[in-house]
C-alpha cells in the first residue's frame, strides 16, 4: 500500500514496552510508508517528556498495556492535554467491551497487534483522514458513559499528578512516591488535594477507586 502523500512527511510516534514489538511496528511503519518519520517509546512517561517538548505530532499508536499507563488513563490524560492528536490503541485483544470503551474514551481507532502490515497501513490513512478504524465486524456506536466523564477529569491532570496518581494505583504511600520523584511528602500531599478536587473526591481511597474503573486487567480481555 502506498503512503497517503509523498510530498509531505508524516509525525508518528509508536509507544510500546516490548521492545521486539515496538522495533517490529517501527521497520513495518518504514517499509509501508516511506514518508513517515517514526519515533519509537518505552513508556508513558517518556511521551509525556516527548510531549511536553514537541507535540507537533500526527498520530500517536498507544500500547494499551503500557505498565505506567493504567489501561485507558493514559488516553484520557492525551485526549485532556492534547485533543487535537488522534490516538490508534494497539493491543493483542480485540474484546468488543475494550474496543467500545476506548473510542467512548476519544482513541481514533483500535488496533490488534495480530494485524499484517497492509491493515495497520490503511488504518492509518483512515485515522489521518479523520475517520474511525476498528477490528472487522465490530459496530462502532457512540456512546457517553460515566468513564468518559471520568476520563475528562483525568485529562484535567498536571503529567506530575497523573504520575502520583499511577503510583498511588499501584499502592504506593506518600513517602514512597515523594522518593520515586525526588520530591518532599508536603509537595506529594498538595498534588493529591489538587488530584482529589479534579476527580470530584474525598480522599485517596475514593480518587484510586475512581481511577482503576480505567484500568484494563489481563483478565478482562482473555
Amino acid at each position: 500500500m502506498e503512503s497517503i502523500s509523498a510530498g509531505s512527511e508524516e509525525r508518528l510516534v509508536v509507544v510500546d514496552d516490548h521492545p521486539l514489538f515496538r522495533d517490529a511496528l517501527s521497520a513495518a511503519l518504514g517499509r509501508h510508508r516511506p514518508a513517515c518519520r517514526i519515533e519509537a517509546l518505552a513508556s508513558f512517561d517518556a511521551l509525556q517528556q516527548r510531549l511536553g517538548r514537541d507535540a507537533e505530532l500526527d498520530l500517536i499508536l498507544l500500547d494499551l498495556h503500557l505498565p505506567d499507563s493504567h489501561g485507558l488513563s493514559g488516553l484520557a490524560w492525551l485526549r485532556g492535554h492534547h485533543p487535537e492528536l488522534p490516538v490508534l490503541m494497539i493491543s493483542a485483544h480485540d474484546d468488543p467491551d475494550i474496543v467500545q470503551r476506548a473510542l467512548a474514551d476519544g482513541a481514533a481507532g483500535f488496533l490488534s497487534k495480530s494485524a499484517d502490515a497492509e491493515t495497520l497501513s490503511h488504518a492509518i490513512d483512515q485515522v489521518l483522514a479523520g475517520e474511525t478504524w476498528v477490528p472487522d465486524g465490530f459496530d462502532p456506536a457512540s456512546s457517553e458513559s460515566e468513564e468518559s466523564a471520568l476520563a475528562q477529569r483525568v485529562g484535567e491532570l498536571t503529567p506530575q499528578q497523573y504520575r502520583i496518581l499511577c503510583m498511588l494505583g499501584d499502592g504506593l504511600l506518600n513517602k514512597q512516591i515523594a522518593w520515586e520523584l525526588d520530591i518532599t511528602e508536603a509537595t506529594v500531599k498538595a498534588h493529591m488535594t489538587a488530584i482529589m478536587r479534579k476527580l470530584a473526591v474525598n480522599n485517596r481511597t475514593q480518587a484510586v477507586t475512581l481511577f482503576n474503573r480505567l484500568a484494563v486487567r489481563k483478565q478482562d480481555v482473555d
